[in-house]
């Protein structure tokens, strides 16, 4: 199996670097937000942010290609970066701590590209995460002094705790009443919303968690902490890895019943 330490290294000295940009910038009264083409937000920390990641891998990485939220994708080859700068920007700009930037290194294979290495950084709650295919899912303040995450072992439903981000996307998709259900089937239910939830599935504190609509840069990191954490990262389509505009996750063990409950009625 190929070796990604230096890989995950250069990750996260990435993300050292957005978070002292993104920290800077974080509660600055004159912030700079745009809304793009898609309703959703932009701050001027996701540009700079994005832009730094995009030229220290430009001299780090120089054969390898890049996608980002912001600025697309750049170069071509079977390794590409894909990146988050700032991940809940609209908890950003209001001063809500619960904002991360995802780094997401993908390799072509079997099946399309797929996550190698992720680094999931929130420098605002003091907390990140991070993997690299076949070394196992950690937590801490730096590969030198780091936890490793395992998935729960919660086997019942009826004993899970589910995490989502909001309602309204499940409504739009017609799939709000099977959601709804499964709100009640389950131990206790959270709206953390974004990368958290994934993080706590990782981590054994959460058991489900599952987003309606959903792009690639979302994704990528998240589902390599978790499946190295032993849990399950699939599309609501059941498809393995970030490729379905969705994403369920859990710890492996109520992965099915989790999918049966969001597409039972739609």
């Amino acid at each position: 199996m190929p070796d990604y330490h230096d890989d995950l290294r250069l990750a996260h000295v990435l993300a050292d670097a957005a978070d002292a940009q993104t920290m800077d910038r974080f509660k600055a009264l004159d912030l700079k937000v745009e809304t793009k083409p898609d309703m959703t937000p932009v701050s001027e920390a996701d540009k700079a942010a994005e832009e730094l990641i995009r030229s220290q891998l430009q001299r780090a990485r120089p054969r390898d290609a890049i996608l980002g939220e912001e600025y697309g994708i750049e170069g071509t080859g079977p390794r590409r970066w894909v990146i988050d700068p700032i991940d809940g920007t609209k908890n950003y700009v209001r001063g809500v701590p619960v904002w991360a930037t995802l780094i997401s290194l993908m390799e072509a294979g079997e099946g399309g590209y797929q996550p190698v290495v992720g680094v999931v950084s929130a420098p605002a709650l003091g907390r990140r995460w991070w993997a690299a295919k076949g070394g196992g899912a950690y937590t801490g303040r730096s590969l030198t002094s780091a936890t490793r995450l395992r998935v729960s072992e919660v086997s019942r439903l009826s004993d899970a705790s589910l995490a989502y981000s909001s309602l309204s996307g499940w409504e739009e998709q017609g799939r709000l009443d099977g959601f709804m259900d499964l709100t009640r089937a389950v131990w206790r239910t959270r709206g953390y919303g974004d990368f958290w939830p994934y993080m706590m599935v990782a981590e054994g504190s959460v058991d489900i968690c599952a987003e309606p609509e959903l792009s690639l840069w979302d994704m990528a990191a998240n589902a390599i902490v978790v499946t190295e954490a032993g849990g399950s990262f699939t599309g609501l389509d059941g498809r393995p890895g970030p490729h379905s505009g969705n994403a369920a996750a859990s710890n492996g063990l109520l992965h099915d019943e989790l999918l049966g409950y969001v597409n039972q009625r739609y």
